[in-house]
């Protein structure tokens, strides 16, 4: 029998959510992708880039958004650790809530886990999200919610038509 490397067995499925609306959009989310593979964090799928307007201000700039599974060794809280360091690293300062960011990296399912050490996971929104769920199905079209077990079409399904209609994929 073949002994497992010692990563495989300790390797965590999670998906991440990346996001930009401010500075160069793209760049701000390669780096985060070149950043995290730095850190014990392998990059698995990546789905194509889409562009929403911002919430709850649609005056604010549009967001660009990514969802990537990947393969890592850290704990959740290193790795919220780690995406919280990148965010700043990137330009990302101390805002209001849904303010116009640099970057943003959300933690939006975490080895198919719920409710860990107080941290909110999956991510309590993602639900109700198409820059989480559109990209989301795109790489994976068999994922269900941790929680609620539905399946990631019927989440589509029940998204508004307004939010089906607001994103594009760039």
């Amino acid at each position: 029998m073949i002994k497992q490397d010692t990563f495989e067995k300790q390797a965590k499925f999670v998906y991440l959510g990346v996001g930009s609306n401010l500075g160069n959009r793209i760049n701000n989310i390669e780096n985060a992708k070149i950043m995290l593979s730095d850190e014990s964090v392998k990059i698995i799928q990546i789905s194509n880039y889409y562009e929403t307007p911002s919430w709850p201000d649609s005056n604010n700039p549009k967001f660009y958004n990514i969802v990537m599974k990947v393969k890592t060794n850290l704990n959740l809280l290193n790795l919220l650790n780690l995406c919280k360091n990148i965010e700043k690293s990137l330009g990302r300062k101390k805002t209001p809530k849904n303010s116009p960011r640099e970057c943003d990296i959300d933690i939006l399912d975490y080895d198919n886990k719920f409710e860990d050490k107080g941290i909110n996971i999956p991510h309590p929104k993602m639900h109700k999200r198409n820059f989480v769920l559109i990209p989301l199905f795109e790489i994976d079209k068999k994922w269900r919610h941790p929680i609620s077990k539905h399946h990631i079409k019927s989440l589509i399904l029940a998204l508004s038509h307004r939010d089906i209609s607001s994103i594009k994929q760039i």
